[in-house]
């Protein structure tokens, strides 16, 4: 939440097309299926090399640069930083309390069913990866 807050509508991304209103958005995307609030079908690549796939964005290493991402977790248009931080921080601390029987009977739409340690660091590992985009 402090590296969150440091953000401001100035940052400027060190890499990727998002500017940070965008990624803030962005962030809540994975977030929201988490929580089972966002409902998405599972990729047929997905289906095909998910499991295989999560094996190795488990390991302790940083997420690489401009990796794919669900078309829905997308942003072209324009967002709103302040309400777009807001939203994500909120998102955070809902996370944090949430109910673990949702998070592992969530579809992720690439990884599919994932654990609630899975779920956890995936998003720790998501949300370090957008921060240090921009400088945080």
């Amino acid at each position: 939440m402090d590296r969150l807050s440091r953000l401001q509508p100035s940052s400027v991304a060190l890499w990727g097309k998002m500017n940070v209103g965008q990624m803030l958005s962005h962030c809540q995307a994975p977030l929201q299926v988490a929580l089972g609030e966002r409902q998405l079908k599972q990729s047929f690549v997905g289906f095909l090399f998910g499991r295989i796939a999560i094996k190795q964005f488990m390991k302790d290493s940083a997420f690489k640069k401009n990796l794919p991402t669900d078309k829905s977790f997308i942003r072209k248009t324009e967002h709103d930083f302040y309400q777009e931080r807001e939203k994500l921080q909120l998102l955070i601390q809902k996370f944090t309390k949430s109910n673990s029987q949702i998070m592992a009977s969530t579809i992720h739409p690439f990884f599919g069913k994932m654990t609630v340690e899975e779920w956890g660091k995936l998003t720790w590992k998501h949300l370090d990866h957008h921060l240090k985009q921009f400088g945080n």
